[in-house]
């Protein structure tokens, strides 16, 4: 339904309301915005010097959601690009930087998966206070990845670090895994409980937003602690071996020398001819 036009005080500008038949956050009222923009009124004044616009609310956000939709897989791609060569830079393990980077998009992706189950597929939406289907706010995606890859490579290099403290001083792949796993895995069950409580509280909300960032939040934290953190990092490190430290001669020379466990990690690789089993060669 649209109202007649009506001519501004000046006359310079004619103005109507165009209602749609559906919600706001309907996607026929998305593709109604994007067909007046792009084709109705372009063609309306065609030939002529006007100029036309879609303006109010709901043009508004479906501007901001095609501006994340469009901005969020180059978001994704540069952060886990830069945390891919932090990581590499740090422990010089070429699959190790590789591993990272895939379990925690993985955690994401989970994430994201439970919230689109439950509020666009309706899947236990009333046990959680969701009244039917509802669609994602355009921002929840970006936000939730901002959080989420925080708090997944908070774990990933804490477990990381105790791994490759036991590897460089022990050189036995498998046992540093075990060691690591032993050390830290109360400490991450502990800190991700924290986390997934205060995240969980949010659900009770009413507000719909809040809703889903709290659902979101607290489904990654636990998937990313249990699944990705304390079995399938262990398990992949485990079966990589030796292999997960090995980085490429040339990559090792241009990446800087980042030192994530301190000085003493440094003094076990002074001159003295002790052996430097990151690089699989020795210091004399």
């Amino acid at each position: 339904v649209i109202t007649p036009l009506t001519a501004t005080s000046d006359g310079d500008v004619l103005t109507a309301t165009a209602y749609s038949v559906a919600s706001p956050q309907d996607e026929r009222t998305t593709s109604l915005t994007n067909r007046l923009t792009d084709d109705v009124l372009p063609q309306a004044v065609s030939g002529t010097a006007a100029d036309t616009y879609v303006t109010g609310t709901t043009a508004a956000q479906v501007d901001f959601l095609d501006i994340v939709a469009g901005r969020l897989p180059l978001i994704i791609a540069v952060v886990v690009a830069l945390a891919f060569l932090v990581i590499l830079a740090v422990f010089r393990g070429l699959l190790v930087a590789v591993k990272a980077a895939v379990l925690n998009v993985l955690s994401i992706a989970a994430s994201y998966g439970v919230v689109v189950a439950v509020f666009q597929w309706g899947w236990g939406g009333p046990a959680l206070g969701v009244s039917g289907k509802v669609p994602i706010e355009s921002y929840v995606p970006m936000m939730m990845f901002a959080i989420v890859f925080g708090l997944s490579m908070d774990y990933e290099i804490f477990l990381l670090s105790r791994i490759h403290e036991a590897w460089v001083r022990t050189g036995d792949a498998r046992a540093s895994v075990a060691h690591a796993l032993e050390i830290t895995a109360r400490v991450i069950t502990c800190a991700a409980l924290i986390m997934v409580s205060v995240f969980a509280a949010f659900i009770i909300s009413d507000n719909i937003v809040v809703k889903m960032l709290g659902l979101g939040l607290a489904a990654s934290v636990l998937i990313d602690a249990t699944v990705v953190r304390l079995l399938l990092v262990p398990a992949v490190m485990t079966l990589l071996g030796r292999s997960a430290w090995w980085i490429p001669g040339p990559l090792d020379r241009i990446l800087p020398h980042l030192d994530a466990e301190g000085s003493a990690q440094e003094s076990e690789r002074s001159p003295g001819g002790v052996k430097d089993v990151t690089s699989g060669g020795s210091r004399s």
